[in-house]
Formats: structure tokens, C-alpha cells, sequence
């Protein structure tokens, strides 16, 4: 799946915060390296981070995107089981670290929950930087509860 720049953005390389939305059609023991095995239900899932280093935004949600690559981050392994679609991705622009925040946020959406605790939060004190949810995570109402403009990456 290739990835466009947010339209009227023409900076790809810009640092900033990122979510992707991911969908698991059905439930899976997905097994997170030495972490284990654990088991994913069916449903609407958040990833959020921080792309704050070379290449910014684009490379790294390019590099979430990408089948091929090697396994660095616990969400690499979620990504590779089938079925599991990214489905949308909601970014903001800056250099200020705002995954903590976010995560925060993912998780007074309704329905949420934690399906694997300090998922994605290895480097700091959040609960975890993967939400699980039945209903379909809404832009809008987590903007809001970040305070962020969060826009939609383009993907193609």
C-alpha cells in the first residue's frame, strides 16, 4: 500500500504524532515476540506514535505499511496477522511528543479497551499505546479529546 503526503503538505519528511486505525475481521493469538502469545478479538483497533526522527511522518507510517520488513516494534507483529487491515491513519504536525497524550485520549473512546497491557509503551508510563474497540474509533471526538488538529493521511 503506497502512502501520500497530507494534501497541501509539502513537506514529507515533517515530524508529528500518528494513529493507525486497524481492523482485525476476526479474533487471533497473535504471538508479540518474547512478550508472547495473546489473543486479539475481532474488532477496531489504535496504534498510536511518535515520528520525530530522519524522515518523519512519511517514512515511518510508510514503514508500518510496508509487508516486508523486520520485526522493531510490538505493532509489527499485529500488522503481519491475517486478516488485519490498516484502514485509515490520522496524523498531527510538530515536533512535540504527543503520544502519551494520545494514547491517553484512544482510550475515552467508547468502548475501549486494553487487550495487551503497556503495548507500545516500553519507554514510558501509559497504560498502553494499543486501544481495542468494538465500534469504529471517530476522528472528530478524538480530536477533541486530544486538542490536536488531527487530519487523515491520504493513502492509495
Amino acid at each position: 500500500m503506497a502512502i501520500r503526503t497530507l494534501r497541501g503538505h509539502s513537506r514529507r519528511t515533517s515530524p508529528g504524532t500518528y494513529a493507525l486505525v486497524i481492523v482485525l475481521d476476526r479474533s487471533r493469538i497473535i504471538r508479540l515476540g518474547r512478550r508472547g502469545r495473546f489473543c486479539f478479538p475481532a474488532g477496531f483497533y489504535l496504534y498510536v506514535g511518535s515520528a520525530l526522527g530522519p524522515g518523519g511522518l512519511a517514512a515511518r507510517i510508510e514503514r508500518h505499511l510496508c509487508a516486508e520488513k523486520c520485526f522493531h516494534w510490538h505493532v509489527d507483529y499485529v500488522l503481519r496477522a491475517k486478516p488485519v487491515r490498516v484502514v485509515e491513519v490520522w496524523v498531527t504536525e510538530g515536533a512535540t511528543r504527543r503520544e502519551c497524550d494520545w494514547a491517553r485520549a484512544a482510550m475515552q473512546l467508547p468502548q475501549a479497551s486494553i487487550v495487551v497491557p503497556r503495548f507500545g509503551a516500553s519507554d514510558c508510563q501509559c497504560a498502553a499505546h494499543l486501544v481495542a474497540s468494538d465500534v469504529m474509533p471517530d476522528r472528530a471526538m478524538f480530536a477533541s479529546l486530544t486538542g490536536d488538529e488531527v487530519k487523515r493521511w491520504a493513502m492509495e
